[in-house]
Parts: C-alpha cells; sequence; structure tokens
C-alpha cells in the first residue's frame, strides 16, 4: 500500500512514519530528508534547495518532483511506501499521480494529520537535532540525558534555522496557502482519512492502527 502523511509542519509525520514502516514494513521516504541530505552533501539540487530552506520556504515543484520519481523508482519501494512531506499542492499531486500511472502505481490512502498552529510552533520550536546523526529531541517533551549533547554519539544538537519560531510561523502560512486545494483533491479522490495531528505520540499511532484495521491492515504487534 503506498500512503501518503499530509499535514502542516510539526503534525508529526516523520515520528509516525518511523514507527508505522517498523510496524508494518513501509518504506519512509522523507523528501525533507532527501533534501537536506542534499545540501549537507552541497550538492547542485542541495545549493538550489538550501536558499528556499532557510527561508522557510518550500523548495520548487520540479526539484521535488525529480527527486521523489526517482526514489519511488528504486527496488525498496516495491512493497509500499509512507510519503512524509510531498506532495505539497495540487499541481505537485496531478503531475506525481502521472508519474505512479507509469509505473503502474497509484496513491491508495492519504491520512491528514489536523493540528492546531499553536501545537506545530510548540513542537517545531522546541526541537533539537543532532549535527551527527540527525537524531531529534525536544527541550519539553524528549530532553537529551546532557543538555546540548546528542544521546546516541554525543555529538552537538543544535537548533535549525527552519525551526525557529519566526520561520515556522511563515512556513505555516505557506503550508495553508499551498495546501488549501490539496486536501479537497484527496477528498474527492475518496482516499483522504483524517487524523488528529494534536494527540501525543502514543494516543496518534494507536488512532492509526485503528484506521488500518479497519483498511485490512496487519501491523507486527
Amino acid at each position: 500500500m503506498n500512503i501518503v502523511l499530509l499535514g502542516p509542519p510539526g503534525a508529526g509525520k516523520g515520528t509516525q512514519a518511523s514507527v508505522l514502516s517498523q510496524e508494518y514494513g513501509f518504506l519512509h521516504i522523507s523528501t525533507g530528508d532527501m533534501l537536506r541530505e542534499a545540501v549537507k552533501k552541497g550538492t547542485p539540487v542541495g545549493k538550489q534547495a538550501k536558499a528556499y530552506m532557510d527561508k522557510g520556504e518550500l523548495v520548487p515543484d520540479n526539484i521535488v518532483i525529480n527527486i521523489v520519481t526517482e526514489r519511488i523508482s528504486q527496488k525498496d519501494a516495491n512493497c509500499g511506501f509512507l510519503l512524509d512531506g510531498f506532495p505539497r499542492n495540487k499541481k505537485q499531486a496531478d503531475q506525481f499521480d502521472q508519474a505512479l500511472s507509469k509505473k503502474d502505481k497509484k496513491i491508495d490512502m492519504v491520512l491528514y494529520f489536523k493540528t492546531s498552529p499553536e501545537v506545530s510552533i510548540k513542537r517545531l520550536s522546541g526541537r533539537r537535532v543532532c549535527a551527527n546523526c540527525g537524531a531529534n529531541f525536544h527541550i519539553e517533551t524528549m530532553p537529551a540525558k546532557i543538555k546540548g549533547t546528542c544521546d546516541y554519539c554525543h555529538g552537538p544538537l543544535v537548533h535549525r534555522k527552519d525551526d525557529q519560531r519566526e520561520t515556522v510561523e511563515n512556513r505555516l502560512v505557506v503550508y495553508k496557502k499551498e495546501t488549501k486545494y490539496l486536501i479537497g483533491y484527496y477528498e474527492d479522490k475518496g482516499i483522504l482519512k483524517e487524523v488528529s495531528g494534536d494527540f501525543d505520540v502514543e494516543k496518534l499511532f494507536e488512532e492509526i492502527k485503528k484506521l488500518f484495521a479497519k483498511e485490512g491492515l496487519r501491523g507486527a504487534g
């Protein structure tokens, strides 16, 4: 099954994608992670994306679509994937559906994480990321054992520019504008399922498992 996770920054899509991929065996594809890796490596695409990401703006469609289409063509995507962070607008969704159709694939379900702006801002502005291994922490809900130091590799924790409050607020404005028609697009297709992104990780995971069970999906647990 191929699933899109849709919701604003800070909705918890990445966290849920990680636990769901372990429980159900889906491949987790995060466009944000792919773009950040490209930025870190200084690839041509990474350099193009960096200017937009640093300002909290969305990376242009053509850059993202090329990256995602290439990724889903790999063998490990054949058994189903969770797509986190893409598509972000109706144009991307249209183009992606066309790309999937050419590969005899389709999106089977869209999980919409409906999340309040206050929750998104609190989650993202408090997030800290290890500069070495990329592990995520939060100053309130998941603090590191030693302040400023990763629990796993002991690397430094950083407050990413795109997680700072002003940038987060701008990201939410851009998100709302870009995705206004995307929700309706998937509703019209009859594949949109809504869950509350305001729930904590465990509660949201249980709600999604119940929804998957209704669709005939069973995990390892």
